[in-house]
């Protein structure tokens, strides 16, 4: 093989590794909009306080952390691959928009497409103070 196809090999198997991290981080991002989901049904499905008190404790125990800087950033989890919710803050420090996003190692953050409007509401369990 000549070293010019060598070098065609390597990127293109370079390239094909960073589409599998991409995919990977794309489940991970699907999989943390599900429990986002079912975090919530919890809530809305609680019969008692205490039922309610516990799910939206679940809540604010599931993210890695969640900062501000009249934008905010929920992580949901992290390394390879990794997940957030990232978002802008109004002039109360509630959140506005609300978009999840995904990466794996050496790839770049990816939106992934879902309904804003949960992440909203998960979003609003959260105080952002600056």
């Amino acid at each position: 093989m000549s070293k010019a196809q060598e070098k065609q090999a390597e990127q293109y198997d370079k390239k094909k590794h960073q589409d599998e991290q991409q995919d990977n981080a794309k489940k991970q991002a699907e999989a943390q909009f599900d429990s986002i989901k079912e975090l919530l049904e919890n809530v809305k499905n609680a019969k008692t306080d205490e039922e309610r008190e516990d799910a939206e404790t679940a809540i604010h125990e599931d993210p890695l952390s969640a900062e501000v800087k009249k934008k905010y950033e929920i992580l949901l989890c992290w390394g390879g691959p990794a997940c957030r919710i990232i978002g802008d803050l109004d002039e109360h420090n509630e959140p506005e928009t609300a978009q999840l996003q995904y990466q794996d190692w050496f790839t770049t953050w990816t939106e992934y497409p879902c309904d804003e409007e949960t992440l909203l509401e998960y979003t609003r369990y959260f105080y952002f103070e600056q």
